[in-house]
């Protein structure tokens, strides 16, 4: 019996001291942003569908994406995103677009009638050896029947190292594109 008990222990304590497991990432939403708005549906509300969100085909898999140089890319096996990045960009641009835009129904799916369509295509969205953040890409909002290209490029520096501080420094990027898109998308009004 005594050796059952000791089996058991040395089983539990070589997973628990492993440490090698995977960790998965979620986009977080800033805290001032988090609060869910509320908007009545009428007939005169500005509707913004933020259609589809196109991925690099490096950053189209599950991991967590890191420039190791200037020409190497590594997508990480263990760092893995909750769920697809895609998913993740749409829904935090969803609320981002929606706390900037008051009056404006933002949705990611479309509602009858009249509608704005933005469809974002991302071309670098991940962390680099120097300590920096990279974002690239092109809005396209389609109003009134006309393509309006906002381009967006962004580089910013990481606080701390790891693979947390880099999501929340990516999150931060991506606040930082929802807010332009959102000025300029209050230019066309």
């Amino acid at each position: 019996m005594n050796k059952g008990i000791v089996l058991v222990l040395v089983l539990l304590l070589g997973g628990c001291s492993g440490g090698g497991g995977q960790h998965y990432y979620q986009l977080p939403v800033a805290a001032d942003t988090a609060g869910a708005q509320h908007i009545s549906v009428t007939s005169s509300l500005r509707h913004i569908w933020v259609s589809r969100v196109n991925l690099s085909d490096f950053l189209a898999g599950n991991g967590v994406v890191y420039q190791a140089s200037d020409v190497r890319y590594i997508t990480a096996a263990n760092n893995l995103w909750a769920s697809p990045l895609a998913q993740q960009l749409q829904q935090t641009m969803v609320i981002n677009l929606g706390n900037a835009l008051p009056g404006t129904l933002v949705s990611a799916t479309p509602a009858p009638g009249e509608q704005d369509t933005l469809e974002l295509n991302i071309s670098a969205f991940h962390g680099r050896y120097d300590g920096r953040v990279i974002i690239q890409g092109v809005a396209l909002l389609t109003h009134q029947q006309q393509v309006i290209s906002y381009p967006f490029a962004l580089t910013l520096k990481q606080d701390q190292d790891g693979y947390d501080a880099l999501v929340r420094t990516l999150a931060q990027g991506w606040l930082q594109v929802s807010q332009t898109i959102a000025g300029q998308i209050l230019a066309t009004r």
